[in-house]
Formats: structure tokens, C-alpha cells, sequence
């Protein structure tokens, strides 16, 4: 069966989403209406929902007016929002994005522990590195650190948070209250790690997660990206245009996670979907020219700089063609991708934010149900996918239209589940629980 997540930024996907005349454009700090998204994809069986984070605004702008066009600028801290959502779902997996580069991890192992214990085991977590310097500006710092050292940092934070969620074994606490002793002091492992970066002695102060550990998700294509991602992550988000570039990524990736001796079964990768769903093509079509018409230029074209990694176009003419860029410290896979379309699809700078407005690199998919699920199918049977995270134009109606009318026709085809069969997200998954991974250095005696 195939995966499917939600990715759920609170208007929708497409740039314009918060202009829709049915999209809820304060739907962002609003607990009621994720409450309403979330037990929508719970019932079209969803394994997880996605929510992406930022340490800051992230978006491109050069002035206050520009700005003020944007329509994801305030959101919900996302631990915060999906603890809350644990207490109104059962099934779902619930995945944040947090970030490597400006946090502890401590404080995130401790939040992801127990957001797992709040929710049964349902807690996922989306690691990033961060890629602009309006996030470094928020940290002291006047910009963000280069590609190497974030994933270098990431890597050593990665060593800290999973030794920090073995510092108890599984049946450590006793809670013995005859012989008076809460746990076993031999099943407590002080991590005690110094490193480049950080120095943890630990333990943690929240026992083993219900799940071993919350799942692993990360969704870097560059390579440093991918090889960070086969070492670490179980379930990989990316970007792809065409099924042979989805081919090709998920046979290296899934390489190269045999390659850190890890079973390649136990790595998901599911790309990112931008669908935009109707009854008929034609209804498919008006609803997307609708979207296309509300895009503001300006934002439009802020948008593509900050997926060319705040590369300055702003000089160029907008009906010519897209020059070679020069790299960046940003986000390189996106980079890449999208200055592939605009070569591959001879775009012009304005057709290319169109273009990417909806998806923002992800495959974009317009149709009926049927439509839908043949492009889905295809990549799914095709080696290009183990699934999918799914992008709806604007919310709530592009997730209502997934979850009615392609998940029954998915259903229909065998593809997908009928019932949810597992208790936790691993088991939705077909993940393994890790078992507890002991380190001889600092056990407590």
C-alpha cells in the first residue's frame, strides 16, 4: 500500500491561497480550524499530517509593502499545535518540522518524547538545517553558517537526540511503591557526549518514547541532503518534475541507505504532490486559472528568489529567460530544480513563478480523480515513490477533494488502505520500533 501525507501550511499551497475566496486566510493561529484539517485527513486515512516550520519569516522581501502581500507570515509554533491535536485524533501521525541549527537538543528530544507519550506514539519529526539568514538574524548571528557546517552541526545533533531517548531502557521505571524504588538503576545510561559542537550529559527527563523513538523525517536532495537523509531518516520528502529524476533519486538514495548498512525497506520516500482536483478537467482547470489569476507579480517574483536561494533577478526583464546562477548557501537541491524546469520548459522568468507558484518545485498534478490517481499509480508502481505528501492548492477544500473523491478511487484500485491497521505511526508506516540501542560509556551504576 502507499503512503500519504498532509502537507498542511494553513491557507493551502498555491502562493495566492490566502486570496481564495473559500480558503481561511487567519486559519493559521486558529486551533478549531487545524482541528478540522487534521480530523478531515484522519478520515481519508492519512498516514501522517506535515507542517512545516521556520525560525522566523522566512520569506524574500525587499520592503514592508512587498511583505505585506505575503500570506503565510503568522502560524501556530508547530509542537505546540499537534500536542493540542493529539487529544482530537486517534490514528493520524503528527510530524513537525524542527530545526537543527537553532535549537538544543535536549529541549527538542525532550518536546518530540513527548509529544510521542501525548499522542500514543503518533510523533514524527521533520529535521532541517534552516537555509536564510532572516532565521540566523533571530540567533545572534548576522547569517546563516555554510551548507557544510549546518549539516556537520546536524549530524552531531542527530548522535545527541538519540542517545538522549536511550537514556532509559524500555521496562526502566518500576514504580514499585512496596520496595520504594521508581526505576532500575541499571537501566538508566548517562550519555555524558562532548563534541564540536555540543556537551550533553544528560539523561533525558522524559522515559524511553512509546515508539523507541518519534519517526525520522527529513527532506534535503542535495548530497550532503541525501546522504544525511540515508543515514538518519525513515521517511524522505522531496521535489521531482518527471517520474525518470524521481527514478533516479530514489534508487541512489535507497543505495545509499544500504549503503550505511540500514534495510532500504525502512526509508520511505514520498515526493511532494501539488493537485488540483475536479470532477471534470474542465473544473480542474477553472479552479486553477481562478488560483493563477489572484497571484500578486511582486510576490510572485519574490517567491522564485527565495527558491534561487535570494539570488538578485530583480534586474532582469521579467519576459526573458532565466540566466545561470551562481551558488548559494540556500537550499541547492530546490535551486537546482527549478532552474532545470525553467531550462528544460524554456520558461521565462514570469511564466517560471507562475509556474512554481503552486507547487514551489513539487510535481504538479491537474485532473479528474481518475487523472489523479493514474499520475500517482505510475510513479507508485513505476520506482519512483513509496508514496506521497500531498500539497492541496487552497484549505480546506483542496484536502475535502482528495480525501472524497481520489483516496476512493486509490481504494478502488487497491492501492491504498481501507482501515487503519497499526496503533502507532510506525506501524501505519511499516516502520520497525528501534530497539534500545545501549552505550557502554556512562552507564549509570
Amino acid at each position: 500500500m502507499l503512503k500519504l501525507g498532509a502537507f498542511l501550511p494553513a491557507p493551502g499551497h498555491h502562493l495566492a491561497a490566502w486570496r481564495h475566496p473559500h480558503a481561511r486566510a487567519d486559519g493559521g493561529l486558529d486551533l478549531a480550524y487545524y482541528r478540522s484539517l487534521a480530523q478531515t485527513a484522519e478520515r481519508g486515512l492519512f498516514d501522517l499530517i506535515f507542517l512545516s516550520d521556520g525560525a522566523g519569516v522566512r520569506t524574500t522581501y525587499k520592503d514592508a509593502d512587498e511583505l505585506s502581500r505575503q500570506g503565510r507570515m503568522v502560524h501556530f509554533e508547530p509542537l505546540t499545535l499537534l500536542s493540542a491535536l493529539s487529544t482530537a485524533t486517534e490514528h493520524i501521525g503528527l510530524t513537525a518540522t524542527a530545526s537543527t541549527s537553532y535549537n538544543e537538543p535536549f529541549n527538542l528530544a525532550r518536546k518530540f518524547a513527548s509529544l510521542d507519550f501525548l499522542s500514543d506514539g503518533r510523533a514524527g519529526w521533520n529535521i532541517v538545517t534552516s537555509v536564510t539568514d532572516a532565521e540566523a538574524r533571530n540567533f545572534n548571528l548576522d547569517r546563516q553558517a555554510d551548507h557544510a557546517t549546518r549539516y556537520r552541526r546536524a549530524r552531531e545533533f542527530m548522535q545527541v537526540v538519540t542517545g538522549l531517548w536511550d537514556s532509559w531502557e524500555d521496562d526502566a521505571f518500576r514504580y514499585d511503591k512496596v520496595s520504594g524504588r521508581y526505576f532500575d538503576p541499571a537501566k538508566l545510561h548517562i550519555l555524558d557526549h562532548r563534541g564540536e559542537f555540543f556537551q550533553v550529559r544528560g539523561p533525558l527527563n522524559v522515559a524511553r518514547p512509546p515508539q523507541g523513538r518519534p519517526v525520522l523525517v527529513q527532506a534535503g536532495s542535495s548530497p550532503d541532503g541525501q546522504d544525511f537523509a540515508a543515514r538518519w531518516a525513515e521517511v524522505i520528502f522531496t521535489a521531482h518534475q518527471t517520474l525518470s529524476q524521481a527514478q533516479a533519486f530514489y534508487r541512489g538514495v535507497k543505495d545509499r541507505v544500504a549503503d550505511h548498512g540500514r534495510d532500504p525497506g525502512q526509508a520511505l520516500v514520498l515526493p511532494g504532490v501539488f493537485t488540483v482536483i475536479g470532477r471534470t478537467q474542465a473544473e480542474a482547470e477553472d479552479k486553477y486559472a481562478e488560483l493563477q489569476e489572484l497571484i500578486d507579480p511582486v510576490v510572485g517574483l519574490g517567491l522564485l528568489v527565495g527558491l534561487l536561494g535570494d539570488v538578485d533577478i530583480s534586474h532582469l526583464p521579467l519576459d526573458g529567460p532565466l540566466p545561470p546562477l551562481p551558488q548559494t548557501q540556500g537550499s541547492t537541491s530546490r535551486q537546482q530544480l527549478v532552474y532545470e524546469q525553467a531550462q528544460r520548459e524554456g520558461l521565462t522568468i514570469r511564466q517560471l513563478y507562475q509556474s512554481v507558484a503552486g507547487g514551489r518545485g513539487h510535481r504538479f498534478v491537474l485532473g479528474t480523480p481518475q487523472t489523479i490517481a493514474d499520475e500517482l499509480e505510475d510513479w507508485y508502481r513505476g520506482g519512483g515513490a513509496d508514496g506521497f505528501n500531498i500539497m492541496p492548492p487552497y484549505l480546506p477544500g483542496g484536502l475535502t477533494d482528495f480525501v472524497d473523491l481520489v483516496v476512493p478511487e486509490l481504494q478502488r484500485r487497491g492501492l491504498f488502505r481501507t482501515a487503519y491497521t497499526g496503533r502507532t505511526l510506525r506501524e501505519n508506516l511499516g516502520l520497525a520500533r528501534p530497539a534500545w540501542a545501549g552505550r557502554p560509556a556512562g552507564v549509570a551504576t
